[in-house]
């Protein structure tokens, strides 16, 4: 949905001061003694940050008196909820104590041990001649079925050798028909025995107090669910549903829960039938834990598809509908990365980058399974014509496996990371209510919000994220390549190609074929998107579905670009088949007119085209950790701005303009981890001049000698050289500020020929807050650590400040993490 009848003046004052709706919504960590006075204070804090929001998220450290929803418990709720309806903020109610979702604390199985997740457990039985059986069952386990197969090797069975055996008088007898090494297989519906992480100290993973996980294929024990947990909020806090509280988290539930008995598959009661319903038979089980051949990754692909349907059905839609019915949005996430199918009733789909799964190093940032979530939260949301998508960040995200260590230029680069791959609504896990004790800070660090060192500096971080949230909400993406995937496969690299020389692209699931995509002037059509080129890694995701449309999508004109090393035979005819994936760019650019070029190549450079009211957008962002510099020429003509969303800022934009090709270029830099945002006026006329500010440097004073700290705790010479704070013997596990002191001297000649007065601070761990001649020069929290001292320096003698404040991972862990002002440091005189 645009918003319709708004200039570029007033999209760029939206720019500046976006509104409300699109802050961040933090995880906000219950995880102490609760009362109302600290709850409210900290909201107001919250506010005060630019915080217009936040998810209640019960945790581990709640006392055991403080019940999960509890009068005592809901009471500390309602506070929370009043005090942000009179602050006109936000709330997203969490619908877990802690998670996964689906058990209620552990309600839903005590009202009915029924209700207990379930799993399917297979045992094998070796069979030498003839075998005897009788199944020894526990109470509360059904037997699914007994097949009889033949061994190829530990871990293959020869699939036509699958039989089934009958019981008879409680036995199953079985002779091998050959030599051959056969086995009987008896199939077992169990209790999994999962559980999930509780909120209280003794419920953790693993402890004797963790509450048992529910059944979420049982439509009953969801039902339950609902009535323990979303009927139990509206009930207390029903006049504030749709205003105040706009949302229900649900998170990552998974069927088997967590730490069960090992070695099972996802099951209910009745599933056999429901998988024979959906194309399957019993005599398909083995494939889930054997190789059966050719047939295997089909059999468990139908299994996967069928458990799945099964749970969009059970768990997401009646929680959807229930949602619905109430005026707020179901958001959340499901379990893995790549499940797009099961977005399918999330008013306000999402994904969670944890874990440092996805990061800037080890080639994480574009490949396996997690690279591929940005886009399966903003893609499921574009095509089912959703405003928003979300994405839980941070968790556990600090480098080395030391999450304190966790920075700003991280989270950074983290963000930038969803926005230029379309996310528009940001859950940064996690504000912590507490962080005392070890089971407190240590739990799933760090904390994101106000007990870390950034705190002060808070609303230039959620501002940041308003604004690239808002240019990614009522705006069209123009991606013009689609890559068909699967409910549960999001293909990853096919697409490292497109990402790495910019050609944008959004994953298409092949089931919204069905009924959702319609063929129009050679294009795929589906809510606002237009695709003249579907790109396909596997042929095996050309549905049935698919394939009706495809003769006519390429009949009109379409592209069809499918990857077949092996040279298969494809089930439809007319595509382009590539051997090689170094291949698919050339055969894209052959379809479409390139949207964005650059010259060098630049393979870390990403970006996403959008239109808002007319206006085109372009987010340009340095996936690595080295500047990159270059000519970029962009497919859409018109007089451009160059927006900053770190500082709010934006300046008109000299270009070279092609009017035959209807092209306009200009030089970027970008450092490390930067990024911007370049806004074109279809309507306005391209300003041509010189496309960078070039400045010479004439005089450089080098000032890494000759700094002394102030009041320093132990002794800490820098005078003759700089040097991390850790290597000073009682530092190591220092964490906090320090004050570093210099002066330097100009010429009034010196800044009568400069046109810019630099400061360059060099490495910097990792906050710093300058005063020059007793001025507030402003705070850098991330490289590059340079100041603009034009307006500051004076003839004469100038006096640094250098405020530092390191890491919280030395005080909280045994890292000794570089801290400090460690240089080079250096003023450049530049005209």
């Amino acid at each position: 949905m645009e918003v319709l009848g708004l200039t570029l003046d007033q999209l760029r004052t939206q720019f500046y001061e976006p509104a409300d709706e699109f802050s961040p919504l933090p995880f906000w960590f219950w995880n102490d003694h609760l009362t109302e006075s600290e709850i409210t204070r900290q909201i107001h804090d919250f506010k005060d940050k630019g915080v217009m929001g936040f998810i209640i998220h019960p945790r581990i450290g709640i006392p055991h008196e403080i019940e999960y929803l509890s009068d005592r418990f809901m009471e500390l709720v309602r506070c929370a909820v009043e005090t942000a309806a009179e602050l006109g903020m936000k709330v997203i109610l969490y619908d877990e104590a802690m998670y996964p979702s689906g058990s209620a604390h552990g309600k839903v199985v005590a009202s009915n041990p029924q209700f207990a997740s379930i799993g399917l457990q297979m045992r094998e039985y070796p069979v030498s001649g003839q075998l005897e059986l009788t199944p020894e069952l526990e109470e509360d386990e059904q037997l699914v079925s007994i097949l009889a197969v033949k061994k190829l090797d530990e871990k293959a069975i020869d699939a036509k050798s699958i039989r089934r055996l009958e019981l008879t008088d409680d036995k199953v007898v079985f002779a091998a028909p050959d030599q051959d090494e056969w086995a009987v297989l008896v199939f077992v519906e169990t209790y999994s025995r999962g559980t999930i992480r509780g909120i209280h100290f003794g419920e953790d993973d693993g402890q004797p107090g963790a509450p048992a996980a529910a059944d979420l294929l049982n439509p009953e024990a969801v039902r339950a669910f609902i009535n323990f947990t979303h009927e139990r909020y509206y009930e207390v806090l029903s006049e504030h549903f749709g205003t105040t509280i706009i949302g229900m988290f649900t998170d990552e539930p998974a069927i088997l829960g967590r730490r069960g008995k090992r070695g099972l598959r996802p099951w209910t009661r009745g599933f056999l039938a429901w998988y024979e319903k959906c194309g399957g038979s019993e005599l398909d089980l083995p494939a889930l834990w054997f190789d059966t051949g050719s047939a295997a990754a089909d059999t468990r692909r139908l299994y996967k598809q069928a458990i799945n349907k099964l749970m969009e059905e059970t768990y997401y839609k009646q929680i959807s509908d229930w949602c619905a019915k109430h005026g707020i949005a179901l958001t959340g996430h499901p379990e893995r990365s790549a499940d797009i199918g099961l977005l399918k009733y999330f008013h306000i789909p999402g994904q969670d980058v944890v874990w440092r799964w996805v990061a800037p190093e080890n080639d994480l940032a574009l490949s396996g399974e997690h690279s591929t979530q940005g886009k399966c939260s903003s893609d499921a949301a574009r095509h089912a014509g959703l405003r928003r998508n979300s994405n839980e960040c941070f968790a556990c995200c600090g480098p080395n496996k030391i999450d304190w260590a966790f920075s700003v230029w991280d989270m950074k680069w983290y963000m930038d990371w969803l926005f230029v791959r379309g996310v528009n609504l940001l859950y940064p896990h996690a504000f912590f209510y507490s962080i005392e004790g070890e089971g407190r800070y240590n739990e799933r660090p760090p904390d994101v919000g106000p007990n870390n060192i950034w705190w002060p500096h808070y609303r230039t971080i959620s501002d940041y994220m308003k604004r690239n949230s808002w240019l990614n909400t009522d705006s069209v993406n123009q991606a013009q390549v689609a890559v068909l995937c699967e409910h549960d496969h999001l293909p990853w690299e096919i697409v490292r190609p497109l990402y790495e020389q910019q050609i944008e692209f959004n994953y298409l699931e092949n089931t919204l074929f069905a009924d959702r995509v319609a063929v129009e002037n050679g294009r795929l059509k589906i809510t606002a998107q237009s695709y003249p080129v579907l790109l396909v890694e596997d042929s095996i995701h050309i549905t049935p579905e698919v394939q009706n449309l495809l003769p006519e999508f390429i009949k009109q004109g379409g592209i069809l670009i499918v990857y077949n090393p092996d040279q298969e035979t494809l089930p439809i005819a007319g595509a382009v088949e590539l051997n090689d994936f170094s291949q698919v760019v050339d055969a894209v650019e052959k379809s479409i007119c390139r949207d964005l070029a650059v010259e060098p190549g630049a393979k870390d450079l990403r970006f996403t085209h959008v239109v808002k009211n007319g206006i085109h957008f372009y987010l340009l962002v340095n996936e690595g950790d080295q500047a990159l510099a270059g000519k970029v020429t962009l497919g859409t003509y018109g007089c451009a701005e160059q927006w900053d969303a770190w500082n709010g800022t934006a300046v008109p934009l000299a270009v070279s303009a092609d009017e035959d090709a209807k092209t306009i270029a200009f030089e970027l830099s970008l450092p490390g981890r930067g990024s911007t945002i370049i806004a074109v006026d279809p309507n306005g006329k391209p300003v041509e001049g010189p496309t960078a500010s070039v400045f010479e440097t004439t005089a450089v004073i080098d000032l890494s000698r000759g700094w002394e700290i102030e009041n320093p705790p132990v002794e800490m010479g820098v005078a003759d050289s700089l040097r991390s704070w850790t290597e000073f013997a009682g530092m190591e596990r220092f964490s906090g500020t320090l004050t570093y002191i210099h002066e330097f001297s100009l010429e009034q000649s010196q800044l009568d020929q400069a046109k810019q007065v630099v400061l360059d601070l060099g490495e910097v761990c990792e906050l710093v807050t300058l005063e020059i001649n007793g001025r507030d020069a402003g705070v850098r929290m991330l490289p590059p650590y340079q100041y603009d001292l034009t307006e500051y320096a004076q003839a004469g003698v100038n006096q640094l400040r250098v405020k530092i404040t390191n890491t919280l991972a030395n005080k909280f862990t045994e890292a000794k993490i570089k801290s400090g002002l460690l240089g080079p440091v250096v003023v450049k005189l530049n005209k």
